[in-house]
């Protein structure tokens, strides 16, 4: 049986659960898939799932645990919530761009966000930003800031221009 972590974020999909947590896990070099647990007769009264229909899928993406509910089409994904990807090279974010972007809202893209083709919001982001940020009142910041604010998928090189005042 497959150990969560002590926090799992749970995601809840109408009944594309199990399809995401592969889109996801392809995605990730060390992303795997730990257990898949299905519907019972019991609760079918509630739930209204057929018995042997996923329910959820446990799985991991960079060492983070999550779980996928197939729980019906009662909610949706919003804004108010998205996983932030912290990447150390340009290959990195154009890569997680690119994977997670594929069949997502292009409108939903800017400043590093975007929304996947279940409607998951990201965060594509350099690992950098923290320094970046450190002190939001510095130049160096307040010019990335505007740099970012221009950008749909991040350029590390262009930010750090900025950053440094070379921009």
């Amino acid at each position: 049986m497959a150990k969560l972590s002590k926090i799992t974020p749970c995601l809840w999909f109408d009944s594309e659960g199990e399809q995401a947590a592969r889109f996801y896990t392809s995605i990730f070099p060390d992303g795997r898939i730990t257990q898949v647990q299905r519907y019972s007769e019991a609760g079918q009264d509630q739930h209204g799932r057929p018995p042997g229909s996923v329910m959820l899928v446990s799985f991991e993406l960079a060492g983070q645990s999550f779980t996928a509910l197939n729980g019906g089409p009662h909610f949706k994904f919003t804004e108010a919530i998205s996983l932030m990807v912290l990447c150390d090279s340009q290959e990195e974010i154009d890569h997680y761009w690119t994977r997670l972007g594929e069949g997502g809202d292009p409108a939903a893209q800017m400043c590093g966000w975007l929304k996947d083709k279940y409607g998951l919001s990201w965060q594509v982001a350099p690992a950098m930003f923290s320094e970046w940020y450190a002190d939001e009142t510095s130049a160096g910041a307040q010019r990335a800031m505007l740099a970012m604010m221009g950008m749909k998928k991040l350029d590390i090189a262009a930010l750090q221009a900025a950053y440094d005042g070379r921009a």
